[in-house]
Formats: structure tokens, C-alpha cells, sequence
């Protein structure tokens, strides 16, 4: 019979899948308490601008042959991978603050979990795999497209998603095998490894062990990926004798640094920082940045650095038809505005 009291929700018993013997059978997503209205439209707007961006960025590559390269081959998929792990996370985020609906139940909770690995992890590989495009493409660009066929980049594409997937199961199989026995009210906006191991009644050693060596070895291999990478661009830029030439390159390098950046920092915050309570409000602020606002920013990081991007942009605008209706739509004075700005970076 199931039972409720204070927020707990309970069943005894209720048998989890993996031989977990758990009483929770759902959990409320504490979230934020405080200025929800303001939030929600907040999150939304970040949330809009994630999909117009990124899908956007999506249909660009795709449809400019211009733009038909490993690099934006690669750049496409992150994209697609923010897209996805946002919309694992924010929908639910916004359901809580408009309806008050903050409950999800026991599997809904480790699936967004799941999901969110998978993508979250295969997004750091993309990032170390773009490192080793970058540095192939400026250090040996005669042999480029040869070192960076078609398969091969087929074949990292697959490879990062394996691994994301393999990392999300282990994980989530770990968290299976835990006994949840109340209370089940969790401090974050969505389902999270470190949360959810302070609410188990189980011994969490392993899944602590599992955390931290996993998220140290994604984040030091993508970290090493970086610096071996830059550092053979480093010494390749150096002998570039065109101004036009290394300025190209620096550009390029900098929008890459400044994506792993943001996504290295908040994550190392978010998984290698001690569980604790007095630690719960920095880590909900990081998760802000890791899961909502990076996603966001990506597409611009990517775009107005990078000259074949906005030159692309520009091509697609001067497609649109030019009669007066259009002319002096709210659409096309956005992308007409978008155009001048990429032409004022350009000079």
C-alpha cells in the first residue's frame, strides 16, 4: 500500500529493477523557490534561443556547400548534442516553474539522467575530437581531407556516442542498485548524480568512486586532447608568415578554447567538487551555466568568430525574397541586422 507523508512518497516494498529494494517511488525536484515567474521567462528565452541557434546552425551547415568540411561536419553535431541534452533538462525545468508539477517519478528520473550523460559526455569527445580536426586542418591542410575522410569522421562520430552511451550506463546501473528510503525531495532543478547520492540510504561508496574517476578521465583526456593539439597549432601558427593567414587560425583556436572553457569549468565544478550541503547552491548555479546557458551560447561562440560561418549567413539572407512585405518583416530585419553585424566584425 502506498503511503504519504511530508513530500514522501512510499511503497512497501517496491522492488527497482537490478535487485534495488527502494521505498521512494518518486522524487520533487526542489528547484527554485524564489522568483519563479522570473525565472521561467528567463528560461524560456534561453531555451528559444538554444533551438532558433543551434538548429539553425544545423540547417545552415547542411544546406551551404560552402560549409561542406570535417569542421562544420563536427560543429553540426554539437549543435545537435546541445539541442538535445537542453531538452532533456529544460521542458521540465519550465513545467515546475509555471505549474508548481515538480514531481518525477523513480525511472522518469534516472531516464532524464541517462539521456543527459549520454549527450553531456559524448559533447565533451566532440570537443576533444574538433581539438584534433582543428589541428589537422592548419598544421598539415594539404593532407587534410585525406586524414579527415568521410569514414573517419563517421567513425569518431560513433565512437563519441559509444562512449557516451557506455559512461550514462554505467552510472545509471550503479544507481540502481541503491536503496532510496526518504526523504525524497531533491535539491536540484533536474535529476543529478551528486543529489541524488546524498538522498540514498544506501553505501554510495562505488557510485562516488565511479563519479569522480569517470568525470576526471573525460575531462583530463579532453583537457590533454586540448593542450597536445594547440600546442602542435601553436608551433605551426608561428611560421605562418601571412597576417590574414594566422589571424584565420588564431580566431579559429579561440572559439574552440572558449567553447571547452565553459564546458570544462562548470563541469569540473559540478563533478569533482566535495558532496555536501553547504555545496548545493554552487552546484545548482554551475548546472545553471553546464545545462541551460552554454547550450545557448555555443552557436554565437561558433558563428560570429568564424568568417565562413557569417559569410554563409550572409548568402543565406540574400536569398530571401525581396519584396516589400518581407522586406519589412520582424524575420528580415533580424537576419538583415545579423548580416551587418558579421560585417562589421569582418572590418
Amino acid at each position: 500500500m502506498a503511503t504519504k507523508d511530508a513530500g514522501l512518497t512510499l511503497m512497501d516494498p517496491f522492488v527497482m529493477a537490478g535487485g534495488n529494494h527502494s521505498g521512494v517511488i518518486e522524487f520533487v525536484l526542489l528547484g527554485f523557490t524564489t522568483m519563479q515567474e522570473l525565472l521561467f521567462v528567463v528560461f524560456f528565452l534561453i531555451y528559444i534561443t538554444t533551438l532558433v541557434g543551434n538548429l539553425g546552425m544545423i540547417v545552415l551547415i547542411r544546406t551551404d556547400p560552402h560549409l561542406h568540411a570535417p569542421m562544420y561536419f563536427f560543429l553540426s553535431h554539437l549543435s545537435f548534442l546541445d539541442v538535445c541534452y537542453s531538452t532533456s533538462i529544460t521542458p521540465k525545468l519550465l513545467l515546475g516553474l509555471l505549474t508548481e508539477q515538480k514531481v518525477i517519478s523513480f525511472h522518469g528520473c534516472l531516464t532524464q539522467l541517462f539521456f543527459y550523460l549520454v549527450f553531456i559526455t559524448t559533447e565533451a569527445f566532440f570537443l576533444a575530437i574538433m581539438a584534433y580536426d582543428r589541428c589537422m586542418a592548419i598544421r598539415w591542410p594539404l593532407h587534410y581531407l585525406v586524414v579527415m575522410s568521410r569514414r573517419v569522421c563517421m567513425q569518431l562520430v560513433v565512437g563519441s556516442y559509444v562512449a557516451g552511451s557506455l559512461n550514462a550506463l554505467v552510472h545509471t546501473t550503479a544507481l540502481l542498485q541503491l536503496s532510496f528510503c526518504g526523504p525524497n525531495v531533491l535539491k536540484h532543478f533536474y535529476c543529478e548524480i551528486p543529489p541524488l547520492l546524498q538522498l540514498s540510504c544506501s553505501d554510495t561508496w562505488l557510485n562516488q568512486v565511479l563519479m569522480l574517476s569517470c568525470a576526471g578521465f573525460i575531462i583530463a583526456s579532453l583537457v590533454l586532447a586540448i593542450l597536445v593539439s594547440y600546442t602542435f597549432l601553436l608551433l605551426t601558427v608561428c611560421t605562418i608568415h601571412s597576417v590574414e593567414g594566422r589571424h584565420k587560425a588564431f580566431f579559429t583556436c579561440t572559439s574552440h578554447l572558449t567553447a571547452v572553457t565553459l564546458f570544462c569549468g562548470s563541469a569540473a565544478f559540478l563533478y569533482l567538487h566535495p558532496l555536501s550541503s553547504r555545496a548545493e547552491e554552487e552546484r545548482k548555479t554551475a548546472s545553471i551555466f553546464y545545462t541551460v546557458v552554454t547550450p545557448m551560447l555555443n552557436p554565437f561562440i561558433y558563428s560570429l568568430r568564424n568568417t565562413e560561418v557569417r559569410s554563409a549567413l550572409s548568402r543565406a539572407v540574400r536569398k530571401v525574397p525581396s519584396c516589400s512585405h518581407c522586406q519589412q518583416s520582424p524575420f528580415n530585419q533580424i537576419l538583415t541586422g545579423v548580416t551587418h553585424h558579421s560585417r562589421s566584425l569582418d572590418t
